[in-house]
């Protein structure tokens, strides 16, 4: 992996959110979601989420869809990534394992592509502690579109 050296050439709607051309999704601003290194070519992803006091359930831990959701937000970046700005790739499939409690604050998530199809993608994440142990996995399957123009 390397730290991204932003590529203002490059376009697309994950490509324009970095390069600040268009705001971040909501669902990843409420996350937290921040870039830590992409590697396009190899299909890697590192994040970063700040997971707040609001996302915690009754005994005060993470609860678990916000963790689902963070993986999910791990993983499609690292495809959409390496896609032309007319295509995008809905997840079609999220299987997630908790394997511990996570608490409020910085959880780091790790993603990569495991295999690309022309249409179909499986991809994998882990969602990282403060500690640095993971406290959940998944993998994905993705389906690749392109975008349809209104005009």
């Amino acid at each position: 992996m390397w730290l991204m050296e932003l590529d203002t050439n490059r376009r697309g709607p994950f490509w324009d959110m970095l390069a600040g051309r268009v705001p971040p999704p909501p669902s990843a601003a409420l996350l937290g979601w921040e870039l830590i290194e992409i590697d396009p070519e190899h299909g890697t992803i590192e994040v970063a989420f700040q997971a707040t006091r609001q996302f915690a359930n009754p005994v005060g831990v993470v609860q678990g869809g916000f963790l689902a959701a963070m993986l999910d937000d791990t993983m499609g970046p690292a495809l959409v990534a390496t896609l032309p700005q007319d295509q995008f790739a809905p997840t079609l499939d999220l299987h997630v394992q908790f394997l511990r409690p996570a608490r409020p604050g910085r959880l780091v998530g790790r993603g990569r592509i495991v295999q690309r199809g022309k249409e179909v993608c499986f991809l994998a994440g882990e969602l990282l502690g403060p500690d640095g142990r993971p406290v959940a996995t998944a993998t994905a399957t993705a389906r690749i579109q392109t975008v349809r123009s209104s005009a």
